[in-house]
Formats: C-alpha cells, sequence, structure tokens
C-alpha cells in the first residue's frame, strides 16, 4: 500500500518488542487485540457497505484493495504477530465474524485482565433535598432531542437494522 518501505517495516517489528518492553516494565498494561475476520465475512461486509447508503461512506479505496490483496494482508499480519507476540506483550486474537459476539469477549477478556483491589463500599447517605423556595419548573421551551431508543420496541427495531445498541 506504499505507507512505508521494506526496511522501514523491517525495523519497525524488530524495535517494537523492546518499546513495548520499555512499556510494560514501567507498570504500563499493554494489551493488544487482532479483531479476525474470513474471507466471506470481509466480502459481506463490503457488499453491505455498498448496498447501503447509510454505510457507503465508511467505504475506502483501502477496503477494495485489501479485498484483493487478501493473501498479501494475511501474510504482512502473521509476519506482524510474529515479530511482536512476546510474553510481555502478546498478542490476543479475536473471531470477530459477529461483531456483538467478538465486543462481548473482549470487553470480557480485557477486564479478566486488569488486576482489581476490592475496595470498601463507602456508607454514603443523601441529606434532606432543599426546599422548593420559589423556583418552579418551566414548561420546556427547549428543543429536546427524539428518544429513539427509549423503548424496547424500538431497540429491537435498531438492531434488525444492524445498528449498535
Amino acid at each position: 500500500m506504499g505507507f512505508c518501505s521494506e526496511d522501514d517495516c523491517r525495523q519497525f517489528l524488530a524495535i517494537m518488542p523492546f518499546f513495548e518492553k520499555a512499556l510494560t516494565d514501567s507498570g504500563i498494561i499493554l494489551l493488544k487485540y487482532w479483531l479476525e475476520i474470513d474471507m466471506a465475512e470481509q466480502e459481506r461486509r463490503l457488499k453491505n457497505r455498498i448496498a447501503d447508503p447509510r454505510k457507503i461512506w465508511k467505504l475506502s479505496p483501502m477496503d477494495i484493495e485489501s479485498y484483493h490483496r487478501w493473501y498479501d494482508y494475511s501474510q504482512a499480519r502473521d509476519d506482524m504477530l510474529a515479530a511482536t507476540d512476546t510474553s510481555w506483550a502478546p498478542w490476543f486474537v479475536a473471531d470477530s465474524n459477529d461483531k456483538r459476539t467478538a465486543r462481548l469477549n473482549i470487553i470480557r477478556h480485557l477486564l479478566a485482565q486488569i488486576p482489581y483491589r476490592h475496595l470498601p463500599a463507602p456508607d454514603v447517605s443523601f441529606p434532606p433535598r432543599d426546599k422548593a423556595g420559589d423556583y418552579r419548573e418551566p414548561e420546556r421551551s427547549c428543543r429536546m432531542v427524539d428518544d429513539y431508543y427509549g423503548t424496547q420496541a424500538q431497540r429491537a427495531a435498531a438492531q434488525e437494522d444492524g445498528e449498535a445498541v
């Protein structure tokens, strides 16, 4: 794709594990995820982008090129994973053919990687509300944002359209 030369790429892949080691040695929890889709899913998503006027804006020349060069991209991915998958900064590969399932699996995995300390719950109590005094709630004259997702039926309709809920 011309983003960098072969030498630049080799140098980057050689240096990256040392950079990531410095990050993790300083206490940073470094989590790297590769969201894997198969050829059929890539094609399905690209065709959906083309067919849906709400999604066509997402389509880029890179998408078409990545479709065309599937095997080149796969080799580059394999090389990158091999060069930068280390014990201190491993790659985690997530099957992402189903976006929702992938997101949930990654969230769960990510949260499991973070060491948590139990913190005691603070004792919270609310004071009595102050008196209204002269305050009166005005009639709304503002322009309100339409509530598209406030009801179960609307959420179900959005899911049928493939929108994130």
